[in-house]
């Protein structure tokens, strides 16, 4: 190699890591957005929706497909309003009928790719347009359009000759067709294009949506060019009205064609429903200056794509700021629903600590239980005496034991009821509140505790009384002096340190406390006779802290009826972080490929680079093209040295249109 060209080698090797880093950052950024959900109903939601959706078509549709083909032909889509004439005009320019203009709304179904033949496998794959099947023929398209399937999901491609090699043409459905599907196809289309062909009329010219497709255009630096069909002779002030508004919208430097009305109207029947050639031939050497300058189309090419990096990079960090506002809803969302339930816990603490629980029932039962006479004597004469007593009392009375148990559950399952039905009450009426939570509570029953909770409570009320007992065994079983009582009154002593449990939290002495007439002096006395102080404290802490941890998971499932709501829809890490990140990275990389481009690409880095396209339209194809054949002639009528008489039926309007002859090889 010589000296000269040993740095181009390096700077293209620099060139070509670079753009794989930036395809790398895409990449990573199409997987983040790929995951990205935003199903909470917050401020901004439903458009960011929107945004999402644009940039993973962005991604999809063009970007990645066209950093990883750079060598793909410039596609070319052909939009613009109903009743246009844009299939006319693509007709008219190749001067064959490849698509089908109609007089019915919406006229173009299914969409048409005309490519010249040797490009076909650029587009017969899913390189760029994956969700889109192809069909190669009139006949399959119409067999596709009378399945099921919508048939504006089909995109029919279409060989000819007549288009120069390394530039394709796509007739899109119109941006404001009567059918949603259309103008949705009609975007997505728009949005995988190197180059938008606008085509619009003298009369709807400054209609509102077609314009904010251009404004979305010019947003993300598309390169555009418009076709002003139908203008009346002496109406030049449309195409100066319509400059000034290209130019209020960003779109200054945009080259605009016209077709006058009366070569549109009066002299239409006599070409076979094509256009004279003299009313597209500017447009028409305009394309052709594109189709036969391999480096004008690497411009345009290389200014859409930057443009949309920028808008890409611009988007996600939007909905990164989304992702934020998703999160924090969520945030925002769980914590009334833990918030209000973890406040039903604390009401059946404080219920069942301050002595209320031990009124009503429960009172009437302990009383009829223990008594008023003989056991209250034998309590005040001694702990010795009273382990006598006890035997002796649980010998004759055994069978009260279980009634005040009952009592004692019953009045428990009320409390933590009621607490349970008052959390629902209050999370219900905190999320219909916020519009992120009105939007979840639709067709289910969260405004009332579930069908089952009564049971549930049950069960976890007994749970916990069988822990009781369960104390109680085991500290009898420590005390070899109290293994007679033990046997004889388990329950009785449980229900007991129950009584305490419900007279204070804090486990404190029966001297501290008077609830209920001396109920809860009679227990603590009780059990200190068993087992002493220290230990009545400890087995009272440890029922309190067994009660707490029950009614602690009754709460949080009831909470987690709200929350699992919001744990299906993955919000709760939705955060913009990563999102944001990538967006970084795809943003620094594609400042690291620019900056290691050719110097004669400057021009692709400015703010709006439609004077790329004016400048094409000054270019005619060399005479001899080295990258493709010419349109009037195959490459195998070139082998074999035969000019474009060779297949007289074929259309020559593109090359007559262009100066090519059939002597000009």
């Amino acid at each position: 190699m010589s000296e000269p060209d040993a740095p181009s080698a390096a700077e293209a090797l620099t060139t070509h890591r670079e753009a794989a880093a930036l395809v790398e950052a895409l990449d990573a950024l199409r997987a983040r957005l790929g995951a990205l959900r935003l199903p909470l109903a917050t401020p901004g939601a439903a458009v960011a929706r929107d945004d999402l959706a644009a940039a993973l078509g962005q991604l999809d549709d063009y970007l990645l497909p066209r950093l990883r083909a750079e060598r793909a032909p410039l596609l070319v889509v052909v939009g613009g309003s109903t009743g246009a004439g844009k299939s006319t005009l693509v007709n008219s320019i190749l001067g064959e009928h490849v698509t089908a203009p109609g007089v019915l709304r919406p006229t173009t179904r299914a969409p048409v790719l005309v490519h010249h033949p040797l490009d076909a496998r650029w587009f017969t794959t899913d390189r760029v347009l994956p969700g889109l099947a192809r069909v190669t023929s009139a006949a399959d398209a119409a067999g596709t359009e009378g399945q099921r399937t919508a048939p504006t999901r089909t995109l029919r491609l279409v060989a000819s000759d007549a288009m120069p090699q390394g530039l394709a043409l796509l007739d899109a459905p119109d941006v404001d067709s009567v059918e949603a599907a259309n103008r949705e196809l009609a975007a997505e289309l728009l949005g995988a294009a190197d180059l938008w062909l606008f085509v619009t009329t003298a009369a709807r010219y400054a209609d509102a949506v077609p314009w904010a497709l251009l404004q979305s255009a010019a947003q993300r630096r598309a390169q555009v060019a418009l076709v002003l069909d139908r203008v009346d002779a002496g109406a030049e002030v449309v195409a100066d009205d319509l400059r000034r508004l290209t130019r209020e919208n960003g779109l200054g430097e945009a080259p605009i064609f016209v077709v006058p009305e009366a070569a549109a109207a009066g002299e239409r029947a006599l070409a076979d429903g094509l256009l004279p050639e003299a009313a597209v031939a500017e447009v028409s050497t305009w394309l052709s200056g594109l189709g036969g300058d391999p480096e004008a189309r690497r411009r345009v090419i290389t200014a859409t794509r930057d443009g949309v990096v920028d808008d890409l990079v611009r988007r996600a960090v939007l909905l990164a700021d989304a992702a934020d506002v998703q999160e924090a809803a969520d945030a925002r969302l769980r914590d009334a629903a833990e918030r209000h339930h973890a406040d039903a816990v604390r009401a059946v603490e404080a219920a069942t600590s301050d002595g209320a629980i031990l009124r009503g029932e429960v009172l009437a039962r302990w009383q009829d239980f223990v008594g008023t006479g003989e056991f209250f004597r034998a309590i005040e004469k001694g702990v010795g005496r009273a382990r006598d007593a006890v035997v002796g009392f649980f010998r004759g009375r055994p069978a009260q034991a279980p009634q005040v148990e009952q009592a004692i559950a019953s009045g428990l399952e009320s409390v933590m009821l009621d607490a349970a039905e008052a959390a629902a009450e209050r999370t219900y009426e905190s999320w219909r509140g916020d519009a992120a939570g009105a939007g979840l509570l639709d067709g289910l029953e969260l405004s009332r505790t579930s069908a089952g909770l009564r049971g549930e409570i049950g069960e976890q009320v007994r749970a916990w009384q069988g822990d009781v007992l369960e104390l109680v065994r085991e500290q009898g079983a420590s005390k070899r002096g109290t293994a007679r009582a033990l046997s004889l009154g388990v329950n009785a002593l449980g229900v007991s340190l129950m009584v305490i449990v419900f007279a204070s939290t804090a486990g404190l002495t029966g001297a501290e406390i008077g609830i209920a007439g001396g109920t809860a002096v009679l227990a603590q006395k009780l059990l200190e006779a068993v087992f002493g102080d220290d230990a009545v404290r400890r087995l009272a802490a440890q029922a309190t802290q067994r009660l707490r941890a029950r009614v602690q998971a009754v709460m949080a499932g009831q909470a987690a009826r709200y929350t699992a709501q919001l744990d299906a829809l993955g919000t709760a890490d939705a955060g913009g972080g990563p999102l944001r990140d990538a967006a970084r990275r795809v943003e620094g990389a594609a400042r690291n490929e620019r900056a290691t481009r050719e110097t004669g690409d400057a021009d692709s880095t400015r703010p709006w680079t439609g004077r790329l396209l004016r400048g094409a339209g000054t270019v005619r194809p060399p005479e001899r093209p080295d990258s493709y054949p010419t349109p009037s002639q195959s490459a195998s009528d070139a082998d074999a040295g035969g000019g474009p008489d060779a297949h007289p039926e074929k259309p020559r309007r593109w090359a007559r249109l262009f100066g090519r002859r059939g002597g000009d090889r």
